[in-house]
């Protein structure tokens, strides 16, 4: 047997309740029940008594029916307002007592009464709240398991919905992940509408970093990670090419709507202008003035993978006195296609034979490359696909992400010995900087960084020695440290200059890596 307890009514107010109707613990606010008290008992007024019970407040007012109702809904909802009755945590009865105590620990910082019953996102609880003075921008509390609640104001959590709105799927959240907070961070905390940064992760897209520039435009930036794993176009453009030795850096920028971009003639012939003097250039031409020759890579040529609306591609061949290629650098982008749906921005430096490379430059000339060396082709390699050639399609930094940009390092030996078996990487790099090999040898390292394309020169710097450390210890050179990776006051000559002029050698500059 149940009971229900009815208190006693004012005398001018109907008294009134949810209808029995919904989820449990989740009573629907769109429903009403009327009580009847009966001595002892207690029933419901039925639909028929409801709609008599109203038709004589009309008849009472005096009105028509239409103006009666219309009057009355309008009285209603002034006094009542849209969101009367919601309770912090209503539709989500499992978390309702954390999301209020939540919101108890947050009294006096602007939150007002709930918007809108609670939700779920992923597996975070998070509802809609007023600001509790009229006008300002309201809030969402989101709490998620195992971090303190936070509070973010209604713009800045519309600024991370719209940076993921590309990620794929319905649900931008599940993509670009909700707010992380400060490292040491152990209460419930705030974002205002005032931030101007926010951290995020939680998401298919991992850690990264919403900021707001000068002009209110907010963008996503990955935190920078590292990986071994190697994307799909880690060896793009590779067919028919055998290399002693492959030094690249390939950028993947997952801009959105890459469909619409195209390679428009003035920026090709801007780029045909830069690439004699661009950081790819100057590490072909640093190699050979390290051996004391002279061996400029200012001419550059198309192809060899030709050149379309959504391609561009360039090579410059340093060859030995018969002719033979012994050095090469080239550069490649390409916009999204039938055959591949990703953009690849890539920059190779290839030792194309050590006999070769040593006849350009003279007997007695060691053509192995010292680790120093290698980083020093790589950051320029990386500098290049990051930087100059993305401009092929306007202003990169003006793109929306639709994923997080990449970008590979590797380096390959591609030439097989006389035995028929890929020569080890020892044989042409000197890896003694990376300390000892535990894991035996290999014709091949690689390793991928999540981050912007776009950074200064330290912070790029920086990043290539920790993935390379991280490369190194993946395969098994286990006592490689970034410390051992600083070098110690070596110069090198680079060949710098202005389009529409000779290139001139700079003697005394460091490379990249030594700065």
């Amino acid at each position: 047997m149940a009971f229900i307890d009815i208190p006693a009514q004012a005398v001018d107010t109907l008294f009134v309740v949810p209808a029995p109707v919904g989820k449990p613990g989740s009573p629907r606010t769109d429903t009403v029940a009327v009580p009847m008290r009966d001595g002892d008992s207690t029933h419901w007024l039925p639909r028929t008594g409801i709609q008599q019970l109203l038709s004589a407040g009309v008849r009472a007012s005096g009105m028509p029916t239409a103006q009666a109702l219309t009057e009355l809904l309008r009285q209603a909802v002034s006094k009542a307002g849209p969101d009367d009755g919601l309770r912090v945590g209503q539709g989500l009865p499992d978390r309702e007592r954390e999301m209020r105590a939540a919101y108890g620990q947050l009294a006096g910082e602007g939150l007002g009464l709930p918007a809108g019953e609670a939700w779920a996102q992923g597996a975070a609880a998070c509802q809609d709240l007023h600001h509790e003075r009229d006008g300002e921008p309201g809030w969402v509390l989101c709490l998620v398991a195992g971090r303190p609640a936070v509070a973010v104001a209604a713009p800045v959590w519309q600024a991370i919905a719209e940076a993921g709105r590309h990620a794929p799927g319905p649900d931008p959240l599940a993509g670009i992940g909700l707010p992380r907070p400060p490292e040491g961070t152990d209460a419930p905390w705030v974002i205002a509408a005032g931030s101007r940064s926010v951290n995020v992760d939680g998401g298919s897209w991992g850690a990264g970093r919403l900021t707001c520039s000068g002009r209110g435009v907010w963008r996503w930036q990955p935190l920078p990670r590292f990986s071994i794993n190697q994307g799909r176009s880690a060896e793009n453009r590779t067919a028919g090419q055998t290399p002693a030795l492959r030094l690249r850096a390939v950028v993947n920028p997952p801009w959105a709507e890459a469909s619409r971009l195209d390679v428009s003639k003035p920026r090709r012939t801007l780029l045909e202008q830069q690439l004699p003097y661009s950081a790819v250039a100057g590490a072909v031409t640093m190699l050979s003035r390290r051996r004391g020759a002279k061996l400029s890579a200012a001419r550059r040529e198309r192809g060899p993978f030709g050149n379309s609306a959504r391609t561009a591609a360039y090579s410059c061949t340093i060859a030995r006195p018969d002719g033979g290629p012994a050095l090469k650098a080239s550069v490649m982008l390409a916009l999204p296609a039938t055959m591949e749906s990703t953009v690849a921005a890539c920059s190779d430096v290839l030792v194309e034979n050590p006999q070769a490379l040593a006849a350009a430059l003279g007997s007695g000339r060691d053509t192995r490359l010292g680790f120093d060396e290698v980083q020093a082709v790589l950051l320029s390699t990386w500098k290049t696909a990051a930087e100059l050639l993305p401009a092929l399609v306007g202003d990169p930094a003006g793109l929306s992400w639709a994923a997080p940009p990449t970008t590979g390092l590797r380096m390959t030996c591609e030439q097989l010995a006389g035995n028929g078996v890929l020569p080890a990487l020892d044989s042409l790099v000197d890896p003694a900087s990376l300390g000892t090999n535990d894991g035996g040898t290999r014709s091949h390292m690689a390793d991928t960084i999540t981050a912007a394309p776009a950074m200064d020169r330290a912070e790029r710097r920086s990043l290539l020695r920790e993935a390379l450390v991280h490369m190194a210890r993946e395969c098994g050179r286990v006592d490689a440290e970034v410390d051992l990776l600083q070098l110690g006051g070596r110069t090198t000559t680079l060949l710098i200059g202005v389009p529409g002029q000779e290139p001139i050698a700079a003697g005394g500059f460091r490379s990249e890596a030594e700065r």
